[in-house]
């Protein structure tokens, strides 16, 4: 890409409404990817899968694409169970669609569905806790509850099943553990991720990514009197 406004290849969403506010030419599309990942956590390894969205297009005529991670779920409680994954994709993707809109780029506002996935994880019905998301809780503190949360920050090695092949990824998560009315949810997000045989070239690139998403979270945190400790990744 030339010219000021396009001397770094987009890799976030928020990238994307900047240089179209900046003047650029921005088109969007979005394509979802739904994988089978085996996460090697600490003493426990477990299967998942993880809610992804491809962004491809052109600024001013030239191509982009870069992909975010926006929920994980397993059949088991070391994540939200599959069902509820789906929502919480979905209300963060539908934030990201008015982000862009603002910005005024046209985007076609597909959502992921639970239909679309494999028959894996069907049946599996239980009682869950209504959906919440991490900026339910903001706006609750906007209004005067008291809301703290504590970050986590982790490297997760884990292996994402492709049709054809299996890739070794190394993801950037966070564990959010909001306490509210005396009670500790747990949100986790995934924030950045690259293949282990690309480390020496985007592993940097990841961690500023990460750090920028974090940065921007810690921002509305500190807008509502939410307590937080601010953690960063460093390499």
């Amino acid at each position: 890409m030339t010219g000021s406004r396009a001397e770094k290849t987009p890799c976030r969403v928020t990238d994307l409404a900047n240089l179209k506010t900046q003047g650029s030419k921005v088109s969007c599309r979005t394509e979802f990817e739904i994988l089978t990942v085996d996460f090697h956590h600490q003493a426990n390894p477990f299967q998942a899968v993880i809610f992804l969205c491809r962004y491809t297009g052109e600024i001013d005529g030239n191509p982009y694409k870069f992909r975010k991670c926006y929920a994980r779920g397993c059949p088991h409680n070391l994540c939200p169970h599959v069902s509820q994954a789906v929502m919480i994709a979905n209300r963060y993707l539908q934030r990201d669609y008015h982000r862009l809109e603002q910005a005024g780029i046209d985007i076609d506002r597909r959502l992921f569905s639970l239909e679309e996935m494999t028959v894996k994880f069907e049946g599996a019905q239980e009682a869950q806790d209504p959906i919440l998301s991490i900026h339910d809780y903001i706006h609750m503190a906007d209004e005067g509850t008291e809301v703290t949360v504590d970050p986590t920050l982790e490297w997760v090695t884990a292996v994402e099943h492709f049709a054809h092949q299996k890739t070794r990824t190394m993801f950037l998560m966070a564990d959010f553990a909001v306490t509210c009315f005396d009670q500790t949810h747990h949100f986790d997000r995934c924030l950045a991720c690259y293949p282990e045989d690309r480390e020496q070239k985007e592993k940097q690139e990841k961690i500023d990514i990460a750090n920028e998403r974090l940065k921007l979270l810690y921002e509305e945190f500190a807008l509502s009197k939410v307590r937080c400790e601010e953690r960063f990744f460093s390499a």
